[in-house]
């Protein structure tokens, strides 16, 4: 009697522990590197020339975080992510100086439906589109992202005060959505952001489609909204890109592997209402203002890459993109992406990668005149806007995962 009594009590230990399993894991990413770029424009003083520079993020931000789960039974974890972005060059914070400016969520997560958290997280254009994008992955990242970004799929800004839902797989096929809450009284549909996105995977084949609007007041913001983009002073604050009385974006794309080869289209587009213009700090200097104009993006990517060893990928990628700034004005952007890179472990590895942009019609707007700019938007180490409709920018850089 009393062995069964203690077997019993030992069982409900046991099964108490397990159900009590939890883990926190440190992660991270450093990606340091040499650009070179060419017909750099001077701001202030209006000279031009190339900029070597010491670069961080050139394709990945570099980042370090923490993720955690803990078992609760019956399939559900509560789970956590707290990620922080950082210069490699200064070590300073990123994300507009946000301690964990990357990421900050905590929810739910059930084997059997999938998860609910909240927090400051990506939407789903980053979440579904992004990964078929060569911006959107480790094959390209942060210069070879669309112009300005106009589509966040290299995810420049992420909505605060946010609940989101993503399912789990069923037989390749995922879904989800994002709320992204102003905190604002008598401000529900102001300074809010919201998505929805699906993606489905049968063998080779992968294919995502995804949408996102932003209702965002330019009259004068609060830190707690869901994007911030005018303060009370009408100064740009937080890390929006476009600012817009309403910003809708949608897109779609899909990747095909075969062997050691993968191909992949995709396309997206933009459309401002009441469009004020674009964030200098994410457009190299430059200071383009839409006044108040509706405003139209639209970008067509062709990319692949294609594993050469198993320590050897190469990728390439080439986007279109034209827009209608209105009053007369419709830029065209051609963009030409190549990488390559070397594995020297599995967690660290060397690359080579450069860009070539070229504006097809930088006509004047109000004034100033649409230069080729390199998007280097993420890593807070801009070299500036073209003096000419062209521009090459060249990085050879090291990436270490942890």
């Amino acid at each position: 009697m009393k062995k069964t009594l203690m077997v019993a009590a030992l069982s409900g230990v046991f099964a108490t522990a397990a159900h009590a399993q939890s883990s926190v894991t440190l992660y991270g990413l450093i990606d340091a590197g040499i650009t070179y770029t060419n017909n750099v424009k001077n701001s202030a003083t209006g000279a031009h020339g190339a900029n070597w520079q010491q670069t961080s993020g050139a394709i990945n931000g570099s980042r370090w975080g923490l993720r955690g789960a803990e078992d609760l039974g019956g399939g559900l974890k509560a789970i956590f992510v707290l990620e922080n972005g950082f210069s490699i060059n200064s070590g300073a914070l990123g994300n507009g100086s946000r301690l964990f400016g990357r990421q900050a969520f905590v929810g739910l997560s059930s084997n059997q439906f999938g998860s609910v958290t909240a927090g400051r997280q990506y939407d789903s254009v980053v979440d579904y589109v992004a990964p078929l994008a060569l911006t959107g992955t480790q094959y390209g990242g942060t210069y070879t992202a669309h112009p300005f970004d106009n589509d966040n799929l290299n995810n420049t800004f992420r909505v605060n005060n946010s609940v989101k839902f993503q399912s789990t797989d069923y037989a390749g096929f995922k879904f989800g959505g994002m709320y992204g809450f102003s905190n604002t009284a008598g401000q529900f549909a102001n300074n809010r952001a919201y998505s929805l996105g699906a993606s489905y995977t049968y063998g080779p084949l992968n294919v995502a489609a995804a949408y996102l609007q932003l209702n965002n007041s330019l009259s004068g913001t609060t830190p707690a909204a869901a994007l911030a983009s005018l303060n009370s002073n009408g100064a740009i604050s937080g890390d929006a890109t476009l600012l817009a009385h309403r910003q809708q974006t949608w897109g779609a794309g899909a990747n095909y592997s075969f062997g050691p080869a993968t191909a992949g289209f995709v396309y997206t587009q933009t459309n401002l209402t009441q469009g004020f213009g674009i964030n200098p700090s994410t457009a190299g200097g430059q200071s383009i203002g839409f006044g108040g104009n509706s405003v139209h993006f639209q970008n067509f990517e062709l990319n692949g890459r294609y594993a050469l060893t198993p320590a050897v990928t190469l990728a390439s990628a080439y986007t279109y993109t034209q827009a209608n700034f209105g009053t007369g004005s419709e830029p065209k952007w051609g963009q030409l992406n190549l990488l390559a890179s070397y594995a020297l472990s599995k967690r660290t590895d060397v690359y080579l990668q450069g860009e070539y942009q070229h504006v097809m019609n930088g006509e004047g707007l109000n004034g100033t005149t649409i230069n080729a700019m390199i998007n280097n938007t993420s890593n807070g180490s801009s070299a500036g806007a073209s003096s000419t409709s062209n521009q090459v920018a060249v990085t050879a850089g090291l990436r270490h995962r942890f």
